[in-house]
């Protein structure tokens, strides 16, 4: 039996700041402030990288563009440093409107590495675990105008964003259906992959989705660790409760 009031730590996990998405509303300070004080734990930076919608100029020499991209992950973490807040690095990348959550890597490591720049989905994946980072297909089933098709990258992929709040929270304005994360869920287990959840969250107000833990993430190896592991972790929309598996365990 799942005791809920067990896992008393929250994290957002998929979350976008206006210093480096173009599509954000809100600042990365502001952004974190939000989430504290809506019973988060810490929150993952995960603004759009340059192969989707960046709102730093895609230009600008690989070395600069990595610094302004991290503005939005730096600025969270600086008020997050003096307010007992946690805020952990990560990107979103983008092929086309196909996008994966990039955790465990830094801007430091990727400073380093351009040629992450011109790589092809495949390279770059591969180029991300070769850094030590894992890659998670985001909302693989959403379909929208700007998506020309789903792509679906099996022998890539470490997991899969199984539950977006966008698409299920009673809260979200936008994408807003069900059957995304259905069909998500359902192509995780069809591949043994782990399951993520998060908002994908533009602004301040808050959705509620993550995931929650029995104890603190103190690094993103931690939460790397977890995912890889047995160990039990829960999925939820803001709604919806689920075990690491997306069996429902409670529905508000």
């Amino acid at each position: 039996m799942i005791n809920i009031s067990d896992f008393k730590y929250k994290y957002e996990t998929h979350l976008h700041t206006k210093e480096a998405s173009a599509c954000a509303r809100n600042e990365a300070k502001d952004m974190a402030k939000a989430a504290k004080e809506a019973g988060y734990a810490g929150i993952f930076v995960t603004d759009h990288a340059w192969g989707g919608n960046t709102s730093v100029d895609k230009s600008l020499p690989w070395k600069e563009w990595v610094s302004k991209f991290a503005k939005g992950y730096e600025n969270a973490k600086e008020w997050a440093d003096e307010n007992d807040f946690t805020v952990f690095y990560g990107y979103e990348a983008g092929f086309n409107a196909t996008e994966f959550l990039i955790y465990g890597l830094t801007p430091e490591w990727m400073a380093e590495h351009e040629e992450l720049h011109d790589a092809s989905i495949e390279e770059q994946l591969k180029i991300v675990h070769s850094g030590g980072g894992i890659v998670v297909h985001a909302h693989p089933f959403r379909e929208e105008f700007y998506i020309p098709k789903i792509r679906l990258f099996p022998e890539f992929v470490d997991g899969v964003e199984g539950v977006n709040a966008t698409h299920s929270s009673h809260l979200s304005t936008s994408h807003n259906d069900h059957n995304f994360d259905i069909r998500a869920i359902e192509y995780a287990k069809e591949h043994g992959f782990f399951m993520t959840a998060g908002s994908d969250v533009h602004s301040t107000s808050m959705l509620g989705g993550g995931i929650m833990t029995r104890e603190k993430l103190n690094s993103p190896q931690d939460f790397i660790n977890l995912l890889k592991s047995d160990e039990m972790y829960l999925l939820t929309d803001g709604d919806r409760i689920y075990d690491r598996y997306a069996n429902l365990l409670i529905d508000t």
